[in-house]
């Protein structure tokens, strides 16, 4: 069964990713890129100096919402997961190391993306009379269309949101932490499963504020320990990272040379792969990072959209490129057991049964090539732990708002929102690690369409708050 419904959603999601999410995420994002006049150039610098000028581990509890360097952390913990190690293994296996090049692409545009849903977020953001703040995406939704189709649309994307995120998002995150850690130690997946759920549980039971208390001290340091290490690695492979980079470059354009097949067809996948891997890496158009800048007590909205843009350049320009630069150093070059592969052979390589190398293993293999595999698979595992854990505590947080958004803040359905996640993070760990992932990308694309509908329909605030 899970074979049938495997190849079911991969053909959707061959269709969504190929012939649609790349024109609309390259489309948006142009779009607010020459809407704001290059916010994400003009405004760069004071996007860094608001993030590390004054960087604080402990924010403390705030009035009714999140400091600014808390909403961002939140926002990066969901950022930088699984996808920023297996998305971006698989994205490099799958289209080449090309694919690298065209995530730049995306996560350039992206960053102007992503300050637009940053600024709608603050724009539209609610306030109860308890002092408790709520926005995202179904804000500005029915701020653009204060009608029928704006509601429609905005329970289309809550409904897509706690699918994606809330419960298939989460599966990807905890398979991947339960595949790594028995590959690592050992310890059977049910094991890993049932200590996510106890953890999780206690930490969302906290609500934002505890969860908000865990990421700002966890993504600093995350960030840090994969960093240090890929930069080890890099050091000691320093001789090949020229060769690294200029495959990067090379391959973004004659993929075919490697993966075989059409140039036409070659490219498609080349940027296919960073297009939809992108998507799940940065997240910049899905809509799902407004949730956490929406509850940022800044100044003006501009302040938290220069802030959420310094988000998408540390997730892709810094962790998947470290990510990229390390796989593909490892494995592509030198000794590296891809190196030198081509067309049929290259395909058998990467994919089937009889593969030498997968997604979930690139990175572990990249790593032990250069310390050994035992601590190759047990610092990929750390990592993973970290980051994927960080994401299921922010994206359980996102798929909550829009819980409370559907159910009126009905405290029945929130419980059972909170119960049926905590399932689904157990879930993931006996699951197909392919079915896990074909799902959740299929509803991370359906966030995506009526998340930029809404975008583009309020690119006038966007231009205002961009203004200086």
């Amino acid at each position: 069964m899970q074979e049938v419904i495997l190849n079911i959603v991969a053909k959707a999601n061959a269709y969504l990713s190929d012939y649609i999410l790349i024109f609309l995420l390259v489309g948006v994002g142009l779009f607010f890129t020459i809407k704001t006049r290059f916010v994400q150039v003009r405004c760069f610098g004071e996007g860094m100096k608001a993030v590390f000028g004054n960087i604080k581990l402990r924010g403390g509890k705030q009035e009714g919402g999140l400091s600014s360097f808390q909403a961002l952390a939140t926002a990066i913990a969901a950022q930088v997961g699984t996808g920023n190690i297996v998305g971006a293994s698989g994205a490099i296996l799958v289209g080449g190391p090309g694919a690298i090049f065209w995530m730049w692409i995306i996560a350039f545009l992206g960053m102007a993306t992503i300050y637009a849903e940053a600024v709608l977020a603050q724009e539209t953001k609610t306030t109860d009379e308890n002092g408790n703040v709520a926005g995202g995406p179904v804000y500005y939704i029915r701020k653009a269309f204060p009608n029928g189709f704006g509601k429609f649309l905005s329970a289309f994307f809550s409904v897509a949101i706690i699918l994606a995120l809330g419960f298939m998002g989460t599966m990807v995150q905890s398979n991947s932490i339960a595949e790594s850690c028995n590959t690592a130690f050992g310890v059977p997946g049910w094991v890993v499963g049932l200590i996510l759920v106890v953890v999780s549980a206690f930490i969302f039971l906290g609500g934002i504020q505890r969860i908000a208390s865990v990421t700002e001290k966890m993504v600093p340091v995350m960030a840090c320990l994969f960093l240090a290490g890929g930069l080890i690695i890099l050091v000691c492979r320093i001789q090949f990272v020229p060769q690294t980079i200029g495959m990067i470059f090379k391959f973004a354009f004659t993929p075919s040379a490697l993966i075989g097949g059409g140039i036409g067809y070659a490219l498609k996948t080349a940027i296919s792969q960073g297009a939809k891997r992108g998507l799940f890496s940065n997240e910049a158009g899905m809509g799902s990072t407004p949730h956490a800048h929406a509850m940022a007590n800044v100044k003006k909205p501009h302040d938290q959209g220069v802030v959420a843009m310094i988000g998408v350049f540390i997730d892709t320009f810094v962790v998947l490129t470290m990510t990229a630069l390390v796989v593909i150093t490892c494995l592509y070059t030198g000794n590296g057991i891809l190196a030198g592969l081509q067309g049929e052979a290259y395909t058998a390589a990467v994919s089937g049964a009889s593969a030498v190398v997968s997604k979930t293993s690139a990175m572990q293999m990249a790593v032990g090539s250069v310390f050994g595999t035992g601590f190759g698979n047990i610092f990929v595992a750390i990592c993973l732990l970290f980051f994927a854990f960080s994401t299921i505590l922010s994206w359980n947080f996102f798929g909550k708002v829009n819980v409370e958004y559907l159910s009126k803040k009905n405290k029945i359905a929130t419980a059972i929102y909170s119960v049926v996640a905590i399932a689904f993070i157990f879930l993931g760990t006996q699951l197909k690690n392919d079915l896990v992932w074909e799902l959740t990308d299929f509803f991370n694309y359906l966030m995506v369409l009526p998340n930029a509908i809404a975008l583009l329909a309020l690119g006038k605030i966007v231009a205002k708050a961009a203004k200086k």
